[in-house]
Order: C-alpha cells, then sequence, then structure tokens
C-alpha cells in the first residue's frame, strides 16, 4: 500500500505513440500538438491524489483550482517543467505515471527516476526497450485480434474475412480495395483518430495516393481494414500488473466524420439507441472481456508493461444488417480518454448523464467558447454534485485553443 508521503508523478504527453514511431529522445511534436499538451496539461489531476505531482508548463491560477473545489476535486501539486532539477526534488516518488510512455517520456521524467521506489524500479516500465515499440502499433492490436477470433470464435464476431490486414505496396491497397469496396487506412502509430484516411470511391484520387503513401514511407506500413457501417464505439478500460489483466469499466466514445476523437458519454449510453442496439451492447463484455484478458496475459505485453491500457472495440452491421463487434480494433497502451471518462463520472449526481467533450476550433478560443457555453448552460449543483449545466476541466485563457469540459 502506498505511503502518504510518497508521490506518483504525472506528465500529459498523449502525443506518446507519435514519440514511439519516431524512437529517439529528442523528439517533438509539432507546433498545434505542443499547443494541445499546453493546454490540456492539468488534465492528469483528475487521476492524482493531493500528495501527488503534475508536471505542467505554467502553474494553474488560482481561479481555476478554486473553481474545481466547487465539485471537491482534491487537487495535487504542480511541478513546472522548466524548474525540474534533482536539487528541488525534496520529496519521495512511488512511480511515474506519464500519459504513455516513449523512449521522449522516459527522457523528459529522467530527473525522478533516482527518487522512485525501489518497486518502481523493478517495473518493465521503469527503461525503455527497443522492442516496445510494437505494442504501440496496431499490427499488434492485428495480432491480438486475430488470435481471439481464431481462439474463440463466435457468430458475433467480425468475420474473417475482414479482419485487419497490412498493406506496403499501391497493389496491396488496391487489392483490399478491390476485396472490401472501401477502406480504412491507419497510420500503425497514431491515436485520438489521428492518421486514418478512409478511401470510398474509385479511382483513388492522387492525394489520398499522396497521403497513404506517405505513411507506409513515414512508417514502414499501414493498416487497412474495411469501412464498415458503425453503430457504436466503445473502449474496455483495464490495468496491468504483474502480468494480470484487471478489468476497470467500459466506456463509449464518439468520433467526428473523419475518425477523430469527440469525447465520451457518461454515464450510460446515447438516449439515440434502440433497444435492438442496447441489448447487444448488454451482451458484448461476456462475449469479448475473458478473450482479450486471456489473450493478453499469455502475450509479452503481460512480460513488458504496467500499467493502464484501452482496447476500443466495434459494433457494427454486416452486410445483412446482422450487430457484430470487432473485438480488439485498437489497444490504446496508455492513459486514455475513455479511463478519465470513468474518472469523471463521480462528480455527476446519481441518475444524471452527461458527456465529456475536448474542444479545438481553427480560428476560435477554448475562452470564448466557455463563456459562451457558462451562459447557455449555467451550472448547477447540488451536495457537490453537478445537476447540470457546462463545466471546465482545463483552464480557459485568452489564448488557450484546446479544452476539455462536462456538459450535463
Amino acid at each position: 500500500m502506498q505511503k502518504l508521503s510518497d508521490s506518483n508523478v504525472y506528465l500529459f504527453n498523449p502525443t506518446c505513440e507519435y514519440a514511439v514511431a519516431n524512437g529517439t529522445t529528442s523528439w517533438q511534436p509539432n507546433r498545434i500538438l505542443q499547443k494541445m499538451e499546453t493546454d490540456l496539461a492539468t488534465l492528469p489531476l483528475f487521476f492524482a491524489q493531493p500528495d501527488d505531482k503534475v508536471i505542467v508548463p505554467e502553474l494553474p491560477s488560482g481561479n481555476f483550482l478554486e473553481n474545481l473545489q466547487k465539485i471537491e476535486i482534491q487537487t495535487p501539486g504542480f511541478i513546472l517543467k522548466r524548474n525540474i532539477k534533482s536539487e528541488n526534488i525534496d520529496f519521495r516518488i512511488d512511480q511515474l505515471n506519464p500519459w504513455g510512455w516513449s523512449p521522449a517520456a522516459h527522457k523528459s521524467l529522467e530527473t525522478f527516476k533516482p527518487f522512485c521506489s525501489e518497486e518502481f524500479k523493478q517495473s518493465p516500465v521503469f527503461n525503455w526497450k527497443a522492442e516496445y515499440k510494437n505494442y504501440y502499433s496496431k499490427r499488434f492490436a492485428r495480432e491480438i485480434l486475430h488470435q481471439i477470433t481464431h481462439k474463440y470464435p463466435s457468430e458475433h464476431f467480425i468475420a474473417q474475412n475482414q479482419l485487419t490486414e497490412i498493406c506496403k505496396t499501391k497493389d496491396d491497397f488496391e487489392f483490399y480495395f478491390e476485396k472490401w469496396g472501401k477502406l480504412m487506412v491507419k497510420a500503425p502509430w497514431s491515436s485520438s483518430g489521428r492518421g486514418l484516411q478512409p478511401i470510398r470511391y474509385k479511382p483513388i484520387h492522387p492525394k489520398v495516393w499522396d497521403k497513404i503513401m506517405g505513411m507506409v514511407k513515414d512508417q514502414g506500413f499501414a493498416i487497412v481494414e474495411p469501412y464498415l457501417d458503425k453503430v457504436i464505439d466503445l473502449a474496455f478500460q483495464f490495468e496491468m500488473k504483474k502480468g494480470e489483466v484487471r478489468y476497470l469499466g467500459i466506456s463509449n466514445f464518439s468520433t467526428d466524420y473523419k475518425g477523430q476523437y469527440n469525447g465520451n458519454n457518461l454515464n450510460g449510453l446515447p438516449d439515440s439507441l434502440t433497444s435492438e442496439v442496447i441489448e447487444f451492447i448488454k451482451s458484448v463484455p461476456a462475449l469479448t472481456l475473458q478473450p482479450i484478458k486471456e489473450t493478453l496475459e499469455t502475450s509479452n505485453l503481460a512480460k513488458n508493461y504496467e500499467g493502464y491500457f484501452g482496447v476500443d472495440t466495434l459494433i457494427f452491421r454486416d452486410e445483412a444488417g446482422k450487430l457484430k463487434v470487432n473485438p480488439c480494433l485498437e489497444i490504446n497502451v496508455r492513459h486514455n480518454m475513455g479511463l478519465l471518462s470513468l474518472q469523471l463520472e463521480k462528480y455527476l449526481a446519481p441518475g444524471k448523464k452527461g458527456l465529456f467533450r475536448t474542444y479545438f476550433k481553427p480560428g476560435s478560443s477554448f475562452f470564448s467558447f466557455k463563456k459562451e457555453m457558462e451562459e447557455q448552460h449555467p451550472l448547477v449543483v447540488m451536495e457537490n454534485k453537478i445537476e447540470s449545466g457546462f463545466f471546465a476541466l482545463t483552464e480557459a485563457k485568452k489564448d488557450t485553443q484546446f479544452g476539455a469540459y462536462i456538459i450535463v
């Protein structure tokens, strides 16, 4: 059991998959992704305890922290990134918790390593090994999907002839385009719906060719799957510890028309779903959880990773209109927004549903959006729980482009 005097140290680095793909300790995200990491840097506070520390590029204001007190959020301490020096570390560290591991994350956190607990020093995530790169690739999720559907066959699973494949040449892409009619192409190392390219029309546009062959040039190959008639996205959240997988809960997320992450439903599924879909969703955990757990516990991931991870699953209709599930669409070997949404549900009043959303709109600011939303959806808090209204989860300053919020 963790002693109260020991701290966990958190870092928000949601671009970790790109850093893993790059492989160097000096990798930096591009300007817009750096801005995202800066604006959302305090998000790990929702996982942290009061004794913990969150690394930030600038300290949050007193007003922002006071606002969190409205729903009894106990905030951790904050460490300025530029002040990270060994002589400034005057506390004991239990473990380091970046959003996700990468060679660059290890470099960012190396100053803290000598102060970590002996148990954490023995953890497989304490140092980076080149072989870890594969676990962050969609190729690893593909391997697990093939194992699950082979070892635990079910009429409710995606058909064998629709399973994810790997492409390296134009001929490969054209073969699967002919086979499936429509394609979803994915960069092997990417997150939050970035690095996606749907192909729905023939002939394939030169700009689309440029993008997908660019993926192959940058990362060695691309992942392809049939473009399915999606009904809903679900994600199962887990924790891996000493080779054992512990189930934490299920989250339901939404994406925009490009497949990029929009947010999560809190405390239940969307009200728009039919009873047929709801009943099918209820059957999915019994169908998928044990196969996922057993397959991952016997994989190399169990030996080489400790921490949180999420498994995205897709419920879709096949050509006959029958509901099916892809039990392992992607594996996010890191903290993720679905895991965060499970944490946020406790701040809602009993029986209330809500939405967790991230904000980005080019040419606009989270500051003006927050002001507008607070006027349209005033916050109502009863007994320190949100009854209704808009609640900002990250700080909104004049120059803030990215944000996160709850609306109930």
